[in-house]
């Protein structure tokens, strides 16, 4: 008779997988919870402790680890090892399916106690999955629900389960373990506050298979993190439309992170990752106005965010256009209709009632990670101090806070031009200071003059001052730290521009 050992903490569909091999004449091997669960479905099972002659010792934390277990695990079915095992009355195991202590639900808990998360790292479970796991040759390994079936099926129909099966599911038991110890050892790191430890693993978990990456020729996927916050991209509820795409989520991601940043009503629009309008105002209509003025002809098969519900009256205004994604806490019902007879439009929902808890970010090089703390930094943290003759009037001042807040999301190097309530002209990712100010000064025409002006980095030399007063430009702000700041300000001066130093530096790569 064959042997199968079950024990699972979570109990899904397990009775019925066990009534199935013990029909199919397996012999059910169980432990603790388990057991009790299957003796009271009426499957005929065997205690753990009948196979180790050994009870359960500490509170439960030694129960399976037992050369009778483990042996019967790891034997191979060759003559050597048969006779090994035979000399030690161990017999061999054929089927073993566990999961494990719920570590990751444990820890997400609000209140979870230090003493409650390591009593729930398990060590028996994934010392049988992986012992079981190495031997897949002859022993058929499962931790997933739901690959109960298809075991069942296989050995119905070949009296086995196949090895190409069995291979698999070995595969899947190793990502699965290195998952779990990859969470363990991502709470332990952080209980004792190191930052940057010798060695780092991230699990992540499959949400989605794309069609495709950036391009057509490109293929991808979208992992998530499954304890990420769920205020992000990454746990968005998706209402309506098609799939995402890997662009889809990477510019939903950029405008998310944007419109966090407004406490007032906000309304941004995204392209290839880079804000082309930000509005705000009194509702998210008014902003969502002032964000489609600031670019018209760039939110075009763009991407907006609201911190507000959308209103059917800012509904029948994004329907007027043709939109990728719209990203909002909630669409009322009218609002809903409206765009969702669109049928390839894309409705999120984020729950910005959550608190934003910043997240490492990891970037991908060619045979390596980079990781950085999130730049959260703030207006309201920096030293900031005019440097100029003239001091910003109130009205400069409002824009210039909005100048700057935008401008820490544009790729640099980054030129941002505000009035007090939406972005005239947006200068992103180029290769010197200046050719950034002139494209932003450009778009934004005749509106730059009395408008504000923000630099993600400092000016190198005088000459991006001198574009903006030019242009109409009262108002500066940008981090100062360059050898020749003082040219900047006096040119500033000259033209009677107020300009302010921030002492902090916004780059974004």
């Amino acid at each position: 008779m064959k042997r199968a050992l079950i024990s699972v903490s979570d109990k899904t569909g397990v009775t019925a997988f066990a009534q199935s091999l013990s029909g199919l004449g397996f012999e059910i091997l169980s432990t603790g919870g388990t057991k009790k669960a299957l003796e009271e479905a009426g499957v005929p099972v065997t205690g753990v402790e009948e196979v180790t002659g050994f009870p359960e010792i500490l509170e439960g934390r030694v129960k399976t680890l037992h050369p009778n277990i483990h042996g019967g695990l790891l034997a191979k079915r060759t003559p050597d090892h048969e006779q090994q095992i035979a000399a030690h009355g161990i017999k061999p195991i054929d089927l073993v399916c566990v999961n494990l202590y719920p570590f990751r639900e444990t820890i997400a808990k609000a209140d979870v106690t230090e003493e409650e998360a390591i009593e729930n790292i398990d060590i028996g479970g994934p010392s049988m999955l992986r012992a079981a796991a190495k031997n897949f040759e002859y022993v058929t390994v499962v931790t997933d629900a739901g690959d109960y079936g298809k075991v069942i099926d296989e050995i119905k129909t070949h009296g086995d389960v196949t090895k190409d099966t069995k291979k698999a599911l070995a595969a899947k038991v190793f990502r699965h373990t290195a998952a779990y110890d990859a969470m363990i050892a991502d709470y332990m790191t952080t209980l004792v506050g190191e930052e940057a430890p010798e060695n780092v693993t991230f699990t992540y978990e499959l949400k989605q298979t794309l069609r495709y990456g950036e391009n057509p020729h490109q293929k991808a996927s979208f992992y998530i993190n499954p304890l990420g916050s769920p205020f992000s991209i990454a746990h968005a509820r998706q209402l309506h439309g098609k799939a995402l795409s890997y662009n889809n989520i990477r510019d939903a991601d950029a405008a998310l992170q944007i419109v966090k940043d407004f406490k007032e009503p906000a309304a941004v629009a995204v392209k290839h990752m880079n804000p082309c309008g930000i509005g705000v105002g009194d509702s998210a209509l008014e902003a969502y106005k002032k964000a489609y003025e600031a670019d018209s002809k760039s939110i075009f098969g763009g991407i907006v965010a609201f911190n507000r519900p959308v209103d059917p009256e800012t509904a029948k205004l994004l329907h007027e256009i043709f939109l990728e994604i719209v990203i909002a806490p909630s669409f009322a019902d009218e609002a809903f209709d409206i765009l969702a007879s669109k049928k390839n439009i894309r409705l999120l929902t984020v729950p910005f009632t959550e608190a934003h808890k910043p997240e490492k970010i990891i970037t991908s090089v060619e045979g390596g990670l980079l990781i950085q703390d999130q730049d959260t930094y703030t207006l309201d943290e920096a030293q900031v101090k005019t440097v100029t003759k003239r001091e910003p009037t109130e009205q400069e001042w409002k824009a210039l806070k909005l100048a700057w807040k935008v401008v820490k999301h544009v790729k640099s190097n980054a030129i941002v031009v505000t009035d007090t309530e939406k972005t005239l002209g947006i200068g992103a990712g180029q290769m010197n200071r200046v050719g950034a100010a002139e494209i932003a000064l450009a778009q934004a025409g005749e509106k730059a003059k009395g408008a504000a002006m923000a630099s993600d980095a400092f000016f190198p030399m005088d000459d991006t001052v001198e574009a903006a007063a030019k242009a109409g430009i009262t108002a500066i702000i940008q981090p100062g730290g360059s050898i020749r700041d003082e040219d900047s300000i006096k040119k500033a001066d000259e033209y009677g521009i107020a300009m302010v130093f921030t002492g902090i530096r916004h780059f974004k790569h």
